[in-house]
């Protein structure tokens, strides 16, 4: 039975209302507030009413002691399902077992460990619904934190709720994604003396007001600072300590009653990273010289600090472990990690932590020894606790030197996980004139990639071009290609002129492992995607069916796309995006889907451009991508544009600027102009339009990038209504025409075609509509659509009428199958304008659908299982089965056979 919660009404129906739904759908609530305001109670309430409802329970509790062991939560809560393991997919078991040091597999994917771990939540749930409860988030480690992040985001149709409770002022991984919080307040004062005056010990009115003050509402305060009046009449005068401190000290003030053993035992306890009685007894016994056994606790059990549970103990509340742990003296700390570091021998990681603890001066055994955690977390796919471990080696390190070179491996790591504070602050901590040339230059490369969103022009391609031609001279190959990989990059993001990208294209070829090496394809597509872009297309193409790894795909997928060989990049890219989403290398796999939906918009297949960007935004957000973020964000604007749908246009729009901060890469502010405006033209607003993508061709704007301009001259041609605005496409429409001889860029010369008819004078005009529409458009098909659109107004604004419905009627039908609805509307109104009436739109049986449960049909439509689509998209098979529940209501359709013939 729970005991009375006074004053928690409110809560109580909110985290039992959770409860009671579980069953209907999934949800996922923390709760968070100060030590000692009842989010534990809170919980037991929880869990009394789920299990009165028949639900399973899982159960986990964080424990500062042990926040460096990896996944150490994780099989806390999880470790009754695991005989269910051997039924996951075989990579998700794989990836699950070596997390916990049960498997010789590589380090694992974090992304498949935490589906096989929404996977084993989901079948204990199909049983029975599922309340989890984790209590003390903030100490849980954070492997296992990111673990219940990504489960939390796809709660939804899984018969599964979860509780966590946070102590506030502590910041955890779950803090900003959504999740839904309750914040525990203190009792209001009538609740307070309910409390209060609920408790045996009977209080003299004055003391009774001087306990309601000091706890201020706390309800632990309410019940512990009674008993430590009675042991300590009154703190010295004008004393004030804050209330946590204040109820460590009247845990701490019982210890002082107990024998030397048993608190040499409750300090082992608190110390130990573990939850075995036997390792505190042995330790603890070890210490004081005495065997020590079960009855020396009696007297910690008798003053209520613990409880014994079979082979383990409960502290009453984690304030009582901080207060053993900080009232005993410097000395026994250490030698009680030392005692539990000789009880861990057999755990090499456990008993290099304790050795740790026990230290206040370097010592390089032990960096040593941390160095070796360091390199078993990261092959368990624990990068955050192999950050941790190697930090602290080179804390311990004796030399200067050797401290300075564990400080950069330590900030090396810290890109891998994608923590860019972290490593400005261990790079910070590195004193380069420490380290060997090689070091620094890894240094270098650090500091690259940290400040890749500062534009710093010229000279910084020249820093990074001269960073690998030393590390080229001195042998480090590997390193200087990255730097030319860098610098390649940057000449993207902002051409720093012809004499550097000559050297960046020299270099490459230079260092390149061989003629086909995808990182120098993509260096020689990024530095000089004009100049090289035939000889590009051509050993692209070449390329095309060879197998390769989805990293390398995703880079030939990116240097095809940079010169606009939007088709070509497709086949790489689908290659890229399957093997990444096998591997389950999320990270990457984002990016490649960036590619790919840049891909489907300029090429036209809105519907797929829509459901990779929807994922895109998701997996980027989900793996701390913001410059990835921020492209799926526009083009999720440039999609609402074309549906019509101005205002959610804007709004993606300028979300994606939020996103990309302070961030000054001019590709992707060209990218949210490009968004702007594309949807101020389908709203017919052309002097805005013209505004917006104006700033893509102007060279003194942060937005001008000549590929992106490449890529939208058809637009700003549209958008030139005016005859200053005409003027200024026509000068940007030359300057085009230079590059159209120097490449063969396949979208680039759609887009010169349609430009060229659009500005052209009337005598001009027909001849060159012929022309852009008797080119081969089968693989662009929105522009054929456009361009007959264009073709048909000039016609009618001729006064040509009965010539202007034939090319307004097929760009009325081909805008309509296309979705391209602002386009559709514009062809309905010019044809009526001419005469003409048009039957209304009817939505394809796709647009009834959301992104996501469009992209879940087609891939059931195509013959995969829920479980196989699940792995796909990172999803549970329920959530699945849910998404196609709803789709087949939509649809009108009983059963997966017709998903084909009605999408």
């Amino acid at each position: 039975m729970v005991m009375a919660l006074f004053g928690r009404e409110r809560e109580i129906a909110q985290v039992e209302s959770l409860v009671a739904q579980i069953p209907e759908h999934g949800d996922a609530l923390v709760i968070r507030g100060e030590a000692g305001i009842g989010k534990s109670a809170l919980l037991a309430v929880a869990l009394d009413r789920a299990r009165a409802l028949g639900f399973a329970t899982a159960i986990a509790s964080g424990v500062q002691s042990e926040t460096h062991l990896p996944f150490a939560g994780l099989h806390q809560l999880i470790q009754p399902m695991l005989e269910t393991a051997a039924e996951l997919p075989v990579a998700q078991r794989e990836a699950l077992l070596n997390a916990f040091g049960m498997g010789d597999g590589q380090a694992p994917q974090p992304f498949l460990i935490a589906l096989a771990v929404l996977n084993l939540l989901g079948e204990a749930a199909a049983a029975e619904p599922l309340l989890v409860v984790v209590e003390d988030l903030q100490w849980l480690d954070r492997p296992t934190t990111d673990v219940l992040a990504f489960v939390t985001r796809r709660l939804r149709s899984e018969p599964i709720g979860m509780l966590l409770a946070v102590r506030e002022g502590y910041a955890t991984t779950l803090d900003d994604i959504g999740l839904p919080e309750l914040s525990l307040s203190t009792l209001d004062p009538s609740a307070a003396g309910e409390l209060l005056d609920s408790q045996p010990t009977k209080l003299s009115a004055g003391v009774r007001w001087r306990v309601l003050a000091e706890a201020a509402g706390n309800p632990l305060a309410l019940v512990e600072l009674p008993i430590a009046l009675d042991r300590e009449p009154g703190p010295p005068s004008g004393e004030f300590l804050p209330l946590t401190a204040r109820l460590e000290r009247s845990f701490a003030t019982r210890l002082a009653e107990l024998p030397r053993r048993t608190r040499m035992l409750l300090l082992a306890c608190a110390a130990n990273d573990g939850h075995d009685l036997r390792e505190a007894l042995t330790a603890a016994g070890t210490v004081t010289g005495t065997e020590l056994s079960l009855a020396d606790l009696a007297p910690a059990v008798d003053l209520g600090l613990v409880t014994l549970h079979e082979r383990s103990i409960r502290f009453r509340h984690p304030l009582v472990r901080s207060a053993i742990y900080q009232k005993a003296g410097l000395l026994d700390r250490q030698v009680i990690h030392l005692a539990l570091a000789d009880v861990h021998t057999p755990d090499p990681d456990r008993r290099a932590w304790h050795r740790a603890a026990a230290l206040d001066h370097p010592d390089d055994s032990v960096a040593a020894d941390l160095e070796q955690v360091a390199l078993r977390a990261r092959q368990r796919g624990a990068l955050t606790v192999a950050v941790t471990a190697l930090r602290r080696a080179a804390e311990l390190s004796e030399h200067v030197a050797d401290r300075a070179m564990r400080l950069l491996r330590t900030a090396e790591l810290a890109f891998e996980l994608g923590r860019g504070e972290l490593i400005t602050e261990l790079l910070a901590l590195t004193d380069p004139a420490l380290l060997g040339e090689p070091e620094r230059a890894r240094l270098a490369w650090l500091n690259e990639v940290r400040e890749e969103g500062r534009n710093e022009g010229p000279q910084r391609v020249r820093r990074l071009i001269v960073t690998a031609e030393e590390r080229e001279r001195a042998g480090d190959r590997a390193l200087a290609r990255n730097f030319v990989r860098a610098a390649a990059m940057r000449c993207w993001w902002r051409d720093p002129g012809a004499e550097l990208r000559h050297r960046v294209i020299a270099l490459a070829e230079r260092l390149a492992a061989h003629d086909d090496d995808p990182e120098l394809l993509v260096a020689l597509a990024t530095a000089a995607p004009v100049e090289r872009a035939g000889e590009l297309i051509g050993r692209l193409t070449r390329l095309r069916e060879t197998r390769l790894d989805g990293a390398m795909a995703r880079l030939l997928g990116v240097a095809a796309s940079t010169i606009g060989a939007h088709e070509l990049s497709a086949a790489f890219l689908d290659h890229s995006i399957s093997e990444l989403r096998a591997q389950g290398r999320l990270g990457v796999l984002a990016q490649s889907l960036t590619s790919q939906m840049l891909n489907q918009l300029l090429g036209g297949d809105w519907p797929s451009a829509m459901l990779v960007a929807e994922e895109c935004e998701r997996l980027t957000r989900e793996t701390q991508q913001p410059r990835w973020q921020s492209a799926a964000l526009s083009i999720l604007a440039a999609l609402a544009g074309l549906r019509g749908d101005v205002s959610r246009g804007l709004e993606l729009a300028a979300q994606s600027e939020r996103v990309l901060g302070s961030v000054t890469i001019a590709s992707n502010i060209a990218q949210a102009q490009y968004a702007r405006g594309l949807i101020a033209l389908c709203a017919g607003r052309h002097a805005t339009a013209f505004g917006h993508l104006w700033r893509v061709f102007d060279p003194r704007d942060t937005a001008y990038h000549p590929i992106w301009g490449s890529w939208t001259i058809s637009e700003l041609a549209e958008a030139a209504v005016t005859a200053e605005h005409r003027d200024l496409a026509r000068t940007a429409l030359a300057e085009l025409e230079v590059m159209g001889r120097q490449t063969p860029s396949p979208y680039l010369h759609v887009g010169l075609r349609h430009a060229r008819a659009v500005l052209a004078d009337d005598a001009d005009a027909d001849g060159l509509f012929k022309t852009a529409l008797d080119a081969d458009l089968t693989s662009w098909p929105t522009a054929r659509a456009r361009l007959l659109l264009a073709h048909g107004l000039w016609l009618r604004r001729q006064r040509r009428i009965v010539e202007a419905r034939d090319p307004l009627r097929a760009a009325r039908d081909a805008c309509d199958k296309l979705g391209l609805l602002a386009w559709g509307e514009k062809a309905r109104q010019e044809l009526r304008a001419t005469g003409e009436g048009s039957h209304q739109r009817v939505p394809s049986s796709a647009e009834r659908l959301t992104p996501q449960e469009l992209h879940i049909a087609k891939l059931a439509a195509g013959g995969l299982s829920n479980r196989e689509i699940g792995q796909q998209l990172y999803l549970s098979h329920r959530t699945v089965g849910t998404h196609l529940h709803h789709a087949f209501r939509k649809l009108g359709i009983a059963s997966r056979g017709q998903l084909r013939d009605v999408l």
